[in-house]
């Protein structure tokens, strides 16, 4: 049975997307911690992003990388953080975010955008992206 996450990838689930190639999707996170919380998945499924072949796990890292530029263009900051958890959706995933300090990668906290916020962001980050 497809992921939450591959069903996103494929449309089926409506998402802000930030990026995509043949490969892997990018879309924002719909609970996020931080202004342009962006997830990273793999088109095909794999549950443990360390259960990855190590030339997908690479591709999907570099790809990350892309969007991670993406994101720090669209929104200034002094890096872009990345986490990867995994527990909650049984889909390699990675966070990244936009952070000044390490006290803004708290996942008990989060911020609340608007459709309109959520668009614009999403847009941004894709404009950067190309």
């Amino acid at each position: 049975m497809p992921t939450l996450f591959s069903k996103i990838a494929a449309g089926e689930i409506p998402s802000y997307k930030c990026a995509e190639d043949e490969r892997f999707y990018a879309f924002l996170d719909i609970n996020p911690v931080v202004k342009g919380h962006t997830l990273v998945v793999p088109r095909k499924e794999v549950d443990y992003i360390f259960d990855m072949a190590d030339e997908d796990l690479a591709a999907f890292e570099l790809f990350a990388k892309r969007v991670a530029r993406a994101i720090r263009t669209a929104f200034p900051c002094k890096k872009v953080a990345q986490v990867v958890l995994g527990l909650e959706v049984n889909h390699a995933h990675i966070h990244l975010m936009p952070i000044n300090t390490e006290g803004d990668v708290d996942f008990k906290k989060h911020v609340t955008l608007s459709e309109d916020e959520m668009k614009e962001t999403a847009a941004k980050i894709r404009e950067a992206f190309k």
